[in-house]
């Protein structure tokens, strides 16, 4: 098997391409959904490269706490997204009782999911760190376990 290292920087290549192909794809479609849909695709391969990365980081470097002062700025801008969150979620879960169309019912039910992910991750790191300042790397795996990757 090879090193680690080296699968995760051949991962986030082929991320990367995807990401590429995703975008060069969409550049001549003019039908809006089609072109959102590839994109949306793109947007989680973005996602898995970045997540790929934060893996290689946490590996040679030790990762810092977070200071009091920025733990506090985090807290308080956690909070305002997670009102935003709720927001969205009661606008789509209103929304998936409305609509009858079942195409945009599934996309708008995927997106409900999505929210409810988010909502419930976010509300996770602000205990965290209203309860103790500080987000350890321990907690980190938890929420990513949780809520992130929820099949393990």
């Amino acid at each position: 098997m090879k090193n680690k290292d080296e699968i995760f920087k051949q991962q986030i290549e082929l991320e990367n391409e995807i990401v590429a192909a995703a975008e060069k794809s969409v550049s001549g479609i003019k039908n809006l959904l089609v072109k959102e849909l590839i994109l949306s695709i793109a947007l989680d391969s973005k996602k898995h490269a970045n997540m790929l990365s934060a893996l290689l980081a946490i590996q040679s470097s030790t990762q810092p706490f977070i200071p009091e002062k920025i733990s506090k700025d985090i807290e308080k801008n956690i909070l305002q997204h997670i009102k935003l969150e709720q927001k969205a979620i009661n606008s789509y879960k209103e929304l998936l009782e409305e609509v009858e169309n079942e195409q945009e019912k599934m996309i708008i039910q995927a997106i409900y999911h999505d929210e409810l992910r988010h909502h419930a991750l976010l509300k996770k790191i602000y205990n965290t760190i209203v309860e103790k300042e500080t987000l350890d790397e321990g907690e980190i795996w938890e929420f990513i376990k949780d809520d992130i990757i929820p099949q393990f």
